[in-house]
């Protein structure tokens, strides 16, 4: 009976694996697919996009993004819109120190030796914790390296730095899954920069590591075999921060206030409520976040202490939202990748709404991908074509906000959007300063807003109880880093909305 139990389970395991390249017909040709009697045209099958390590999928929809509280400070730069968001993947809790740490011991590996200045820009400024009236020493010393600290979030990281943190778990996530699948050896010997995986130097065919084997081509009139691409769905999408609508959606988690298509009670902060404390009967009165309940209470008095958390707290404390996210409110702050402008919320779009696109293409020379002196891509903004209608070229920071339309008058006295509208070379000829948004957008001046200048959103640890809310949108330029923004990683959901289900 157990041998027979064995074979039957084999056998399902082979049907399955099948099914994932099975010969089945096109519904337009007839013709067979993955049959190189046929022409050789793959199709994979029944495969569904898997959650990457650390991330927690967040059903998209429908909410109204802004002001869900009294506006003390007078932006007025977050009215509420409805708009509606995707569903992609967000991290469960904001990246830890020893996350930061194995991310740091990576590229030390990797460049350290021949390209130390890669790790000199990676690591955070351990400084941010300084302060002129304060000893916080034992934090500069410690807070990033003690083993004590490990689970505590991530501070002194830039925006920047933010980013290419994702970018080396996208490659770290997607190495790892070649090598499940007996594609790639696992190589930690020879661990260089221009040798090392990187995703979108392994799609350009121009991954040097160690291959175990490839997938057969069933092309007749190539055969051989072939890398993995797109088409097979074995490699995920791209780690990435969040867009701020995103990031807002997710920290509500209205998901848990939803009855049919009827959001039954709306939220203040990430829980139900218009307090700080659970409401729930089995933890009634325990705090929700950690943050400054008032000037000189940062955590209450010995014995009695409320959220216990004097600066940062673990990136898992306290409850998780609907969603199962922790420290959407309180702990640290979080980096957006929206740009910031005041009035985004009147003109970005009402589905995925973002300012910030800047279209990119890889840079060819002599038919192949251009690769830098640490073996990554070279990217270049995609030429501009003034023939399209969903876009004339490749930086939209300034669309609607900050371009030649969204200028009354220059320091010349004359409308150029009436003269020179978008175009390039009409706009050179008139001597158009090259930096536009300065017309509109005097940066050290009269305003803080540049095109470098990042959405930050939630309260923190040294924030009141007005800045937990979700709504509330704070920023930062995105070369500078304090002690109290962290981050957390996102990931686009590509096929259905819904989640996986058996």
């Amino acid at each position: 009976m157990k041998t027979l139990k064995l074979i039957g389970g084999l056998f399902i395991l082979v049907l399955a694996l099948a099914s994932c390249k099975s010969k089945e017909q096109s519904s337009t040709t007839g013709w067979h697919y993955n049959d190189s009697n046929w022409g050789g045209f793959e199709v994979s099958a029944g495969v569904e996009q898997q959650a990457g390590p650390g991330l927690v999928f967040i059903e998209g929809g429908s909410f109204v993004m802004g002001k869900t509280t009294d506006d003390i400070a007078y932006e007025w730069d977050n009215a509420g819109r409805r708009v509606s968001v995707s569903s992609f993947y967000m991290d469960e809790a904001e990246v830890s120190n020893v996350a930061y740490r194995e991310y740091l011991y990576w590229l030390n590996r990797a460049y350290g030796a021949e390209y130390p200045e890669v790790v000199a820009k990676a690591t955070p400024d351990e400084n941010v914790w300084r302060s002129r009236l304060s000893y916080n020493d034992m934090l500069v010393e410690h807070y990033f390296h003690e083993a004590a600290y490990n689970e505590y979030p991530v501070v002194g990281v830039t925006w920047v730095q933010a980013n290419n943190y994702c970018k080396w778990r996208t490659d770290r996530v997607n190495e790892k899954i070649l090598v499940d699948h007996g594609i790639l050896n696992l190589d930690v010997m020879d661990l260089r920069g221009d040798n090392a995986f990187q995703t979108d130097v392994y799609a350009a065919g121009l991954y040097m590591g160690e291959v175990n084997k490839e997938l057969e081509n069933l092309d007749p009139s190539v055969g051989g075999t072939r890398l993995v691409k797109q088409e097979d769905g074995i490699l995920l999408p791209k780690y990435r921060l969040p867009s701020e609508a995103e990031w807002e959606y997710a920290a509500y988690g209205l998901i848990g206030n939803t009855v049919g298509e009827r959001i039954v009670e709306g939220r203040i902060y990430p829980w139900n409520g218009n307090t700080v404390r659970s409401a729930d009967k089995k933890t009634y009165g325990e705090m929700m976040a950690n943050f400054k309940r008032g000037r000189g209470d940062n955590m209450g008095v010995a014995g009695g202490l409320n959220d216990a958390a004097d600066y940062t707290a673990p990136v898992r404390a306290y409850f998780p939202n609907d969603y199962g996210l922790y420290n959407m409110a309180g702990n640290v702050s979080e980096w957006c990748m929206d740009v910031y402008r005041k009035l985004t919320f009147e003109d970005v779009e009402d589905m995925n709404p973002f300012r910030g696109n800047v279209f990119k293409q890889a840079v060819i020379e002599d038919e192949e991908v251009l690769r830098d002196s640490l073996g990554n891509v070279v990217y270049k903004n995609i030429d501009d074509d003034f023939t399209r209608r969903n876009y004339k070229q490749a930086d939209n920071i300034n669309y609607l906000d900050g371009d030649f339309e969204s200028t009354l008058r220059d320091d010349g006295g004359w409308n150029k959007s009436a003269v020179a509208g978008d175009n390039p070379d009409l706009a050179a000829k008139l001597n158009v300063p090259d930096s536009v948004t300065g017309l509109v957008y005097k940066y050290g001046t009269s305003s803080l807003v540049s095109n470098t200048t990042r959405v930050v959103k939630g309260g923190s640890w040294k924030d009141r109880a007005y800045w937990l809310s979700p709504s509330n949108r704070r920023y930062l330029d995105q070369n500078l880093s304090t002690d109290w923004i962290g981050f957390r990683c996102a990931m686009s959901r590509v096929g259905s909305s819904l989640p996986n289900k058996k």
